[in-house]
């Protein structure tokens, strides 16, 4: 298939992990440990377990997954809030397939349906106000939900629904902003990161000059990277470039879609519906100044958190549930000890479990779940838990 088989490759990618071999073995932190990267986006992982890269790659180099993935880092007093709008009568609740099933503290909206919510999957908000204008009788709630990468469709179609004066459509507003979460990453004492492979979506949006803070105050490289096999290795490699060279620079690998200065268009219509929170509680990661969006003003009939009372109660985590610890690179998924046991897709604990870019979704998918856990100590005793 036309621009996907030329970023299969198999020779290129030989050529790409032998340079990788070649590069890491001349750096000189390699020495002592290895030269941690993290991939921030949930995309990337996937990509790095799908095509079994993380395996082609020399010791030297430790992959570190990052919360990159807007449903996992939802904390779960936010489902409780979105349970709690979807089981009003008179709503009709809809949201993108991956949220369905992240856990509540009672129940996930999937649950909420079973027990008679009128909870509705869709594949865009465009598709919620269209349901908005077919049942004028009932209130129609997005649950809006992702980074920059989704925000646009998001507030365009709620100038849309000005437009067209659908006064029965309102967000569940739960967008979250990348820089603040990068930054709460570096500033984290429990890790140490040499390079980074920037979001290549979210930089569609944004651009590549929201990251220069990352290469100018922490001096760490980033290269943001496509989610093909070879760009993901290309990328990887520049960052090592970087590392050997002394370098700290924002590269843009992902330049056949990702342009220097964003998306304007995309820009205005967010920053024409959505300012930002003041702070905003991240799973795992805690609260996170100016790290979400909320609705302005001007358009507070189209904010559902205004339209409905919600609980906002603050829920922790299970305390088996290591969500937090992965999100963070603290530990990779198959340390988490209930990972595979008693989290899996069909019954999970944590949100990482489930969403489609989730880490532990991408160990469990492609890691070989059955090798990690059997190896683990305390495997057993997860099992009898």
């Amino acid at each position: 298939m036309k621009y996907t088989d030329e970023f299969r490759d198999r020779e290129k990618a030989k050529i790409l992990i032998k340079e990788i071999n070649k590069l890491a073995a001349t750096i000189e932190i390699a020495r002592t440990r290895p030269i941690n990267i993290m991939e921030v986006c949930g995309g990337h992982t996937h990509s790095i377990f799908r095509y079994g890269l993380e395996g082609m790659l020399p010791d030297a180099i430790e992959l570190v997954h990052g919360p990159g993935c807007p449903v996992c880092v939802l904390p779960m007093g936010r489902v409780d809030d979105c349970v709690s709008i979807a089981e009003r009568p008179e709503v009709i609740f809809t949201t993108f397939g991956d949220a369905m099933r992240v856990p509540g503290s009672k129940k996930s909206l999937q649950q909420a349906k079973a027990d008679g919510a009128d909870v509705r999957m869709v594949y865009s908000p465009m598709d919620a106000l269209t349901l908005a204008r077919k049942n004028p009788d009932r209130e129609v709630v997005f649950f809006g939900l992702g980074f920059e990468t989704t925000m646009p469709s998001t507030a365009l179609t709620v100038l849309q629904a000005e437009t067209d004066g659908i006064e029965n459509f309102s967000v569940f507003c739960n967008h979250i902003t990348i820089v603040p979460t990068i930054k709460a990453i570096l500033d984290s004492p429990d890790l140490h990161l040499d390079g980074f492979l920037g979001p290549g979506h979210v930089s569609m949006v944004i651009g590549t000059a929201p990251y220069e803070f990352i290469a100018c105050f922490y001096k760490r490289p980033m290269v943001v990277a496509g989610f093909e096999p070879l760009d993901v290795l290309q990328s990887i490699w520049m960052v090592l470039k970087q590392i050997k060279d002394g370098r700290a620079e924002i590269e843009n690998q992902y330049a056949r879609i990702v342009p220097e200065a964003g998306n304007n268009a995309a820009l205005a219509a967010v920053g024409k519906v959505y300012e930002l929170r003041e702070f905003f509680e991240w799973r795992g990661l805690g609260s996170i100044d100016h790290s979400g969006v909320k609705v302005r003003d001007d358009y507070a009939r189209f904010d559902a958190e205004r339209k409905f009372a919600i609980p906002g109660v603050k829920i922790a985590d299970p305390k088996s549930c290591q969500c937090g610890e992965v999100l963070k690179g603290v530990i990779k998924p198959w340390q988490c000890k209930v990972f595979g046991i008693a989290c899996t897709p069909e019954m999970p604990l944590g949100a990482l479990m489930v969403s489609s870019e989730g880490a532990c979704a991408a160990y469990y998918q492609y890691g070989g779940v059955k090798k990690h856990t059997a190896a683990r100590p305390d495997a057993s005793v997860a099992a009898a838990s």
